[in-house]
């Protein structure tokens, strides 16, 4: 079983555990069941006689009508998986150095045996022909699918397309009658706070209701490139995977996928659905053709430090301490459509079709969502001034890796507290660089120094220094000197390990912040 039966999780957010995909292996506890009441309003003081109370009551909202409408959709799924495939993916049994351990019920661990294991999950109709929407990770690797009706109906179910990304597939089955099934809605109408219910089948129990609010919206847990979760305090458990997530007129505005259990163990109000605007454009997709197109831009951006935004001539943040909107081209790839366009390294994108660009994720998100071909207006800012272009969307499935442009961070000598040395033959041959690179290699960083501080580390080859391209140690030396005159901090493109990016050395400041906050790129570039 891969990553997707694992129930997406990644090491930047450590025991997430899918709620969904559920293994039979073990014999279930008894379940003890306890009753709730609501206290609504101070009861009258007691009198002798009959009570009877006055004002009208304030009760919490009752789901039982919405239920009963949209419960005959949601499905119950059942998957063969090959158990060398389990086996794999288990990893050793729960926990097995996995932050996302394999997930059996009650811990308990499948036996060692060729035999297929039994993986259930959750699922619903979007049409009376039989569309079945789930989870990837529910159906990843099965050799048989089957998919039971609310009145207990089983049907053999065919995987239509699976999309990994997104963690989304699409099944289909066959009746002879038509089916109930329930419609999407609009998940960017959706509001923290709002009242949500969600229907599945945890642990083999097939129907079960939870209610909640949509706890916050747009959230990235650094499990794949198109994070947007909506996360919601409904208790989502193992075999959640796939069901609906409702609002309280019937419509789906998610599929629960996910949730955070630092114990590895049930539901503590921390789940996370996929919105429905999501599902919607995959679904399609994988109706139409099996398979998902997305977006291309061409451009590898990162986040901006408020001292990079300095740097940049940036206005400052709306919010003090977060990091200032936009997405910095780190890079651009040759023949891409962001290159064709005239975007350029250092270039800061804000809007996308008019819209705020929050963030590189942001913008990566929204670039996969368009149809390759469309024509959109990129706005950003170089050199301090706002600028848009219009660019063509390519196709990512087609596009070749984003080539690392030139651009690296500088430091000054004993000014910044680093050591450099010219880009010789033999330098290239240790670093592994073509002859087409060009720079400053730095051969040492002082401890505690501005450049240390800002992750600047030895290897690393300076590109640039405040937009002017550098070739020899004495070009980048000059060129510090000249940004430190003007008392603002130095904005240095490194080559490391053959991706560019950018870092801002603030020696006033004694630190500096690379784009992901710990001079690693590979935490917030976004490939667009």
């Amino acid at each position: 079983m891969n990553q997707e039966q694992r129930g997406r999780v990644r090491n930047r957010v450590p025991a997430l555990l899918a709620g969904c995909a559920f293994f039979v292996g073990g014999v279930a506890s008894p379940l003890g069941v306890h009753a709730a009441r609501a206290d609504t309003a101070a009861a009258p003081a007691p009198v002798a006689g009959v009570i009877k109370p006055t004002g009208t009551e304030q009760r919490i909202p009752d789901f039982v009508g919405l239920v009963k409408q949209v419960k005959p959709a949601v499905v119950s799924i059942t998957a063969m998986i090959k158990a060398s495939v389990a086996e794999s993916e288990n990893g050793g049994g729960m926990g097995g150095g996995s932050p996302f351990p394999f997930p059996f019920p009650f811990q308990m661990m499948p036996q060692q045996s060729r035999q297929p294991v039994e993986a259930r999950g959750s699922g619903f109709l979007i049409s009376a022909d039989g569309y079945v929407v789930t989870n990837n990770h529910v159906v990843k690797g099965a050799t048989k699918v089957t998919v039971t009706l609310d009145d207990g109906t089983t049907l053999p179910a065919r995987v239509v397309g699976r999309d990994s990304k997104t963690d989304l597939a699409l099944l289909k089955v066959t009746s002879s009658q038509k089916l109930p099934f329930i419609e999407l809605g609009r998940s960017d109408d959706v509001q923290p706070g709002e009242w949500v219910i969600a229907v599945g089948n945890p642990y083999g129990l097939g129907g079960t209701v939870t209610a909640g609010i949509v706890s916050a919206r747009g959230r990235d847990i650094n499990e794949g490139p198109y994070d947007n979760f909506i996360q919601v305090d409904a208790p989502i458990n193992r075999g959640n995977s796939g069901g609906p997530l409702f609002t309280q007129d019937g419509k789906v505005v998610g599929v629960n996928t996910a949730i955070l259990s630092p114990s590895g163990g049930g539901s503590i109000g921390i789940g996370f659905a996929i919105p429905s605007d999501t599902v919607r454009s995959v679904v399609d997709q994988l109706r139409k053709s099996g398979h998902v197109v997305r977006g291309y831009l061409g451009v590898n951006a990162q986040t901006i430090s408020p001292v990079m935004a300095s740097a940049l001539n940036l206005p400052a943040s709306t919010q003090p301490g977060a990091p200032p909107a936009g997405a910095l081209v780190a890079s651009v790839a040759p023949g891409s459509p962001a290159e064709k366009a005239g975007l350029k390294t250092e270039d800061v994108v804000t809007e996308l079709n008019g819209q705020k660009v929050g963030s590189p994720h942001d913008l990566a998100v929204r670039v996969a969502d368009i149809a390759p071909g469309t024509q959109v207006t990129i706005g950003y800012i170089r050199a301090g001034k706002a600028e848009t272009t219009k660019v063509t969307v390519g196709n990512l499935s087609g596009a070749t890796s984003a080539a690392s442009a030139p651009g690296a961070p500088t430091s000054a000598g004993q000014h910044l507290g680093v050591s450099l040395v010219p880009l010789t033959q033999q330098t290239r041959q240790q670093l592994g660089l073509g002859a087409d690179v060009h720079g400053v290699v730095v051969s040492d960083v002082e401890p505690g120094s501005a450049a240390d501080q800002a992750g600047v580390r030895p290897g690393d080859v300076i590109q640039a220094v405040g937009g002017a391209s550098v070739d020899t140690p004495k070009a980048v030396v000059g060129a510090v000197h000249t940004a430190l005159a003007a008392k603002k901090p130095v904005l240095l493109r490194i080559l490391r390990e053959g991706q560019s990016l950018f870092v801002a050395v603030s020696p006033e400041q004694g630190a500096a912040a690379p784009a992901s906050g710990d001079g690693e790129s590979d935490g917030d570039d976004d490939a667009n």
